[in-house]
Order: C-alpha cells, then structure tokens, then sequence
C-alpha cells in the first residue's frame, strides 16, 4: 500500500535519488532518460527531447544553439498523461535547460491544471554541497525528511573514503575533464571537486559554476598529463566512437596524455553528469584513471576505458 505523496520525476538525477532513499514505490511517473534502477523503466514515460540524440555531436549542439536562441524548449511534457496520474509532487531541475526537463517546461504543461496543483520541486545543485542539500529537499518535498540526512551520511563517507586514499598520492596529475567533443567543453559544476578528491588537479573549469568552452589552442598549450572525455547524454561505447574527433586534431598525437596512454573515456550519461548518489562512483572512476596504478575500485574496462596508441584502438586497461 502507498503511504506517501505520488511522485512524477522528470530528470534522471531526481529519480535516483528518490530510488536511493528507498522510496521508489512514491514514484508513478518519469522521463525519457530516466533509466536506473531498472525497475523504475516499468513507470510511464511523461517525456520526449525534440533533439535527435543519435545525430552527430556538431549537428546537436547546433540544433541546441537554434533552439535556444528562438526561445524554443529542448523537451516535449505530455500534459495529457501528466494529468492522469496527478501527482502530489513533480520533481524537475533549474541548473541546466540543455540537459534535461526544466521548470519553465513543467509549468508549460501545467498552465490550465484543473483541480489541485501538484507541488513543483526544482533541483538545481551545482557543487557536491548543492547535490546532497537537494537529496535532503526531496526527501523533505515526500515527507520523509530523516532519509534524507541518512543518506546524504552514507554518501558522504563513502567520499571521505575515497578521498583518504587518492588524496596522499604524489604528485598529483594535470587533468582536462571534457564534457563535450564537437564543440569542445571542459566540465564545470562538481567535477572540479571531484578531481581533487580523486587526486588530480581540474586544469578547466571551476566547482559550482557552468561548464564552459574549451578552445583547442588552450588544450594544447596547457597539455595535461590525463584526459577524461566524459560527454553529457553518452554512454562509454557511444563516448568511444566520438574520441575520433580528437584524434582527427591538429597536433593531438603530441599531448603529453596522448604519448603517455592516459587518455581515458567514460560513462558520462550515467555517472558524471548526473547530479545525484552516483557522483560516488564518478569519483571512484575518477580516481582510478588519475592514479591506476594504486587505486582500484572495480570500475576498469567496464565503467570506463583508457585509449592506447594515440586513441586509434580502444583497449581494456
């Protein structure tokens, strides 16, 4: 039996989170991209991106940039079956319109609600404080407010743990996080601040603010000792084939983490760029690829991998 408010959950993030604080059966609806647990694929699906996701990095960031500049929303909410489940709460986002669902979307679809308005809950964190102070507002907006300092708890010791091991490693590697191929960006938000954490030092973008471009001159002359290419909305396979980008790059062949074998791919779409309980694990990857040789958490070859031979043949390291 449910005792709780019913839950639709419009970003991923937010659906982990409420999955984590074990209260998933709240949750009656849920995007396109909201995919884990796996069980939680059973709910109704309440949302579409008007963006091709299979389409060629250049060509989405182009149709990203002509839809916004005419005002247009990146997501589709579907206030027919929205109002069939009426729902008590609706989580949704405010840190990035690009990434996923927004508020402005939610109310669109709520404009001409008849009956009781849901309650919108926006989440917007931006550094791993802004993470677990939104873990804590979920858990207040379902009623189950100790949960919430429980398991930020548990999250934070697990980084306290992680953090314990890299953080006495000598020296601490250079590392570019790129959040994007074509155009190239650098991770900003919490990336930074897992960097440290994990033992490296972010040579782009700053803790809690927008992840920002990244010129390829910069890259070059900055030459980190690791490359992390992580890109927004792409799993480990789909991030593989997209390193051709670089590859194809005036002078990559010369990058100091080129020569050195130390360029590493990840999930980003299920790890780096979700702002919820699975920064833990980012971090861990994170701190396996800045010191391999040392930490070992179980991730490698399946979570992420690292390029050989100047990034023309993925392989297992």
């Amino acid at each position: 039996m449910r005792r709780g408010p019913r839950v639709v959950s419009l970003i991923a993030s937010s659906t982990e989170i409420v999955c984590a604080l074990g209260l998933e059966d709240f949750l009656v609806g849920r995007s396109h991209e909201c995919d884990f647990p796996a069980s939680v694929r059973r709910l109704p699906v309440l949302t579409r991106s008007t963006v091709d996701p299979s389409a060629p990095s250049g060509a989405i960031d182009r149709c990203v940039r002509e839809r916004s500049e005419r005002a247009l929303s990146l997501y589709e909410v579907d206030r027919e079956a929205l109002g069939r489940l009426q729902p008590d709460v609706v989580l949704t986002q405010v840190q990035c319109e690009v990434c996923a669902v927004s508020v402005r979307d939610v109310e669109g679809a709520l404009e001409g609600w008849l009956g009781r308005r849901p309650k919108v809950v926006p989440l917007g964190g931006s550094d791993l404080e802004g993470v677990w102070a939104d873990v804590r507002r979920v858990s207040r907006a379902l009623g189950r407010p100790g949960k919430g300092d429980a398991l930020v708890g548990r999250l934070e010791r697990r980084i306290d743990a992680v953090a314990r091991r890299a953080g006495d490693r000598r020296p601490r590697p250079t590392v570019a996080c790129l959040e994007w191929l074509d155009p190239l960006m650098a991770s900003g938000n919490w990336v930074p601040e897992l960097v440290r954490l994990a033992g490296g030092r972010a040579l782009f973008g700053r803790a809690g603010r927008r992840s920002p471009g990244l010129d390829w001159g910069a890259l070059l002359h900055a030459d980190p000792e690791v490359i992390a290419a992580f890109p927004c909305g792409f799993d480990l396979e789909r991030t593989l084939r997209e390193l051709a980008l670089l590859e194809s790059r005036p002078d990559w062949g010369n990058l100091r983490a080129v020569q050195g074998g130390r360029v590493c791919a990840a999930d980003g779409n299920a790890f780096f760029n979700r702002p919820g309980p699975r920064l833990v694990e980012s971090l861990e990857i994170l701190a396996e690829m800045i010191h391999p040789d040392a930490l070992d958490f179980g991730h490698r070859g399946t979570r992420w991998r690292v390029l050989r031979g100047g990034g023309r043949r993925a392989i297992i390291h």
